[in-house]
């Protein structure tokens, strides 16, 4: 590549379509200031606008939003393991959000019985706690025998904190079965009901459940309330079953359509929850943006005076990498939160201490009397082994941090080993291959400017 006389124009041609791709505004404004000075907007030869691109993604902490932390209860999981059982809120949850159209949702699972769920432009923390919450939880339980119903209650006569249910236990039949629930009509009262459908696994589960228990209760749960307990007449083999709870149309409607949306298979509680307005969001970006600006320009400053023209380079091609990497961001999609953004600015410190490994490597080998290009080339190489260390150890920390850290950091770990990886592309070639034209002959007897 430094032998190609091509190779600068195609970085700098492929370094302004990102540019351009990090901001499309800028070019669309340009084009219709152009297009109407030339009297040309109407025209088949007007400058056209930018292709549409994706905004950013940007995190609660900028956008504003509500942040809720909930805690699932695994003890009637069953045969589940607690990760399947977790997976399986997470994405119930998922639709429930999406369902309710909310921009940008994100539901993760953090440790093994937690749910973080983070909806950007909510700031009405009530109605975000209403969209989760009114994913209902369904489970069918059986009647206990009368010895052990007793148990419990002598137990809870003497303990009043017990809160076990002492008439029924669970069967292990829960919403995660359902397959489809609808509005129904009884027959002979003309009274609201809901029809469930469960898959064959359900059904055959239903089925056991319904031959153990002829003659017996069998109450139907949602929420940890039970509203009905209907007795079994006969097995019910395919896997249908009616709740009748005295609900007015509305009510069973509402009903069918949550249940469709997705029944947990384990009950959730609410243990955290956090409002972050829009302003105070804007006002955090605000203040990261001019931070970040305020940093490039000291060091730029500092490159410039105490490196000469390899420190213009350096911040030449430091302009190059925050279009690179910007644009990585767009196209991943990166959420950025301040996590993040403190993580990209990291990683601008890094880009730049690597440029002054090379440079401070430079002067040494000039010092020592060698030629332009010969210190060049020797300054870059001898220079590398250092950079090449620390960059993969930042990289591997990163890693590290982003495989088993929380959200919050997991922006900051995503955004500093991208940063990392491309500062170490642009420092070895992007400057490399611009300083390489000034190595030539004329600028043998300019030392000075190195």
């Amino acid at each position: 590549m430094r032998n190609n006389k091509f190779t600068p124009l195609i970085i700098l041609i492929v370094a302004l379509f990102l540019a351009i791709f990090v901001y499309p505004q800028g070019w669309d404004r340009g084009a219709d200031i152009v297009n109407s000075k030339l009297k040309i907007q109407n025209s088949k030869f007007r400058i056209p606008h930018f292709f549409n691109v994706p905004p950013f993604r940007l995190g609660l902490d900028l956008l504003g939003g509500t942040h809720l932390v909930y805690q699932a209860d695994l003890s009637g999981s069953g045969d589940q393991s607690s990760d399947e059982a977790m997976s399986g809120v997470r994405d119930v949850i998922e639709r429930r959000v999406n369902l309710f159209g909310v921009a940008e949702p994100l539901v993760q699972i953090e440790g093994k019985d937690r749910l973080v769920v983070e909806l950007a432009g909510v700031s009405d923390v009530n109605q975000a706690i209403q969209l989760i919450g009114q994913t209902p939880f369904l489970e069918f339980k059986e009647q206990r025998p009368e010895d052990e119903s007793k148990k419990i209650l002598d137990a809870q006569a003497k303990d009043q904190q017990l809160i076990e249910d002492p008439y029924f236990m669970s069967t292990g039949l829960t919403g995660r079965y359902l397959k489809r629930s609808q509005l129904i009509f009884d027959q002979n009262t003309s009274q609201p009901q809901v029809s469930l459908e469960l898959n064959d696994e359900g059904a055959k589960l239903f089925g056991d459940i319904t031959k153990r228990n002829l003659g017996k209760l069998v109450a139907i749960y949602l929420d940890g309330v039970a509203i009905s307990a209907p007795v079994v007449q006969s097995e019910i083999p395919d896997g249908r079953a009616v709740i009748s709870g005295g609900f007015s149309i509305k009510e069973a409607k509402d009903l069918a359509n949550r249940l469709n949306a997705g029944a947990l298979p384990v009950p959730i509680t609410l243990v955290s929850q956090q409002t972050i307005g829009p302003s105070l969001g804007q006002d955090s970006l605000s203040s990261s943006l001019k931070a970040g600006l305020y940093g490039l320009f000291l060091v730029a400053a500092f490159m410039i005076i105490y490196y000469r023209l390899p420190g213009a380079i350096s911040v030449f091609a430091l302009l190059i990498y925050m279009a690179v990497v910007l644009s990585i961001y767009k196209v991943i999609p990166v959420t950025i939160t301040l996590a993040g953004i403190a993580g990209f600015i990291l990683s601008l410190g890094i880009a730049v201490d690597a440029n002054v490994l090379i440079f401070a490597r430079l002067r040494e080998e000039l010092k020592a009397g060698k030629p332009l290009r010969q210190a060049v080339h020797e300054g870059f190489e001898r220079a590398w082994f250092s950079i090449r260390d620390s960059h993969i150890t930042t990289i591997l920390g990163a890693l590290v941090l982003y495989i088993f850290s929380t959200s919050v950091v997991k922006g900051f770990a995503l955004t500093l080993g991208i940063g990392v990886l491309m500062s170490l592309f642009t420092a070895t070639v992007i400057a490399r291959t611009f300083l390489n034209l000034f190595t030539g002959r004329k600028f043998e007897n300019k030392k000075w400017l190195f």
